[in-house]
């Protein structure tokens, strides 16, 4: 890899996520902000001013931020021509988001986007740097019909799967996971909310998030599909059905998870196989990479977002309660950080992935 700092722009810079990238990137060893960009409206405003009192973090605003000119997200090129690559964290309809993702990429810009409006495009990979890091060799593909040298688009994935995919990923390849049902608890940061944003989740669950079932379903097969000429083809397994509810929770993902197998482990070979993965992401030593991925906790009352959501700096994904079903082979709770390890800290450890690989040189 090449060891320089690589310049980088946040496009979306002013929401929650954008927010969320500002504080991941103060002191990186290897990525220097050099560009924040958000909507016109921001556009001109230095950045502590644009944000204003919608700041969302726990941790104070960088200092090396505030006094940064918010550009406008719409000059692609202007954008472009002073970073190595992009975050893209824009709040914008699908068609408006896959349109300026496109531009920048043939800008020759590369994009490292938050968004979902371009996972289904079956060249973009969408990866999960522990599970999937074999897909980003569908770039050059990508390059090719979009006709850059540099640029291209890579995508995270949907923050609610970062809680159960990494559980199921180590069991696939030796007991194969057939099929599963799975639960998830989604915390209100999840849609850009704080409690003082969102009073109505307040005592309250709410039995639906717009979209996020079919994608809990769906994007795990691009997950375990693999290449094919220029193409990711998804997996055909496992089938999974999902229910996904709003919970009045700050940060942190759970979901009740039930899995059957092809053919069933015991709970001791589970236990292992959980204990002992490790990813490209940990193979490579990526610099927001967890030294342990996956935290499995033996207290029957864990994980808990609140207890355990930081663990390993919100990297972690964290596993309990493993036991036998009645109507699946077994049943377990998982739990991460819905906007580290799900959203801007995944899309971090993407970036760190693909500069080891040299696709941001």
């Amino acid at each position: 890899m090449n060891k320089q700092s690589y310049k980088v722009g946040i496009v979306g810079a002013t929401g929650m996520v954008g927010q969320r990238f500002v504080t991941l990137l103060e002191n990186h060893p290897w990525f220097k902000l050099t560009v924040v960009a958000a909507s016109g409206r921001s556009a001109g405003k230095t950045y502590e001013d644009a944000v204003g009192s919608r700041w969302a973090m726990t941790c104070p605003m960088p200092e090396s931020v505030k006094k940064m000119v918010v550009q406008d997200a719409s000059e692609v090129e202007k954008i472009a021509s002073q970073v190595d690559f992009i975050f893209c964290a824009v709040n914008m309809p699908k068609n408006e988001i896959k349109a300026l993702e496109e531009a920048c990429a043939k800008a020759e810009c590369p994009v490292v986007s938050n968004n979902s409006a371009n996972r289904g495009t079956p060249d973009v990979p969408m990866v999960v740097p522990e599970i999937n890091a074999d897909h980003i060799e569908i770039i050059p593909a990508q390059r090719k019909r979009l006709g850059t040298k540099r640029g291209f688009i890579a995508v995270k994935s949907n923050c609610s799967l970062q809680s159960y995919v990494p559980a199921f990923h180590p069991l696939m390849k030796d007991f194969g996971v057939s099929k599963a049902l799975v639960c998830t608890y989604q915390a209100i940061s999840g849609a850009g909310k704080t409690f003082d944003r969102m009073p109505e989740i307040i005592d309250n669950v709410i039995p639906y998030i717009g979209g996020e079932e079919e994608k809990s379903e769906q994007e795990p097969l691009k997950l375990w599909g693999h290449i094919e000429g220029d193409r990711i083809v998804n997996a055909e397994k496992p089938v999974i059905t999902a229910q996904c509810f709003r919970v009045p929770v700050s940060d942190g993902h759970t979901a009740a998870v039930f899995v059957s197998f092809e053919k069933k482990p015991t709970k001791e070979q589970i236990l292992e196989a959980w204990k002992n993965f490790r990813g490209p992401a940990q193979e490579l030593n990526l610099p927001s990479a967890p030294k342990q991925f996956l935290h499995y906790f033996e207290e029957n009352d864990r994980p808990q977002p609140k207890l355990d959501r930081d663990t390993e700096h919100g990297m972690a994904v964290c596993i309990g309660r493993l036991r036998e079903d009645t109507l699946f082979d077994y049943k377990f709770a998982c739990m991460s950080h819905n906007t580290l390890r799900g959203a801007a800290g995944g899309g971090v450890l993407l970036a760190e992935l693909l500069a080891a690989k040299g696709y941001l040189d």
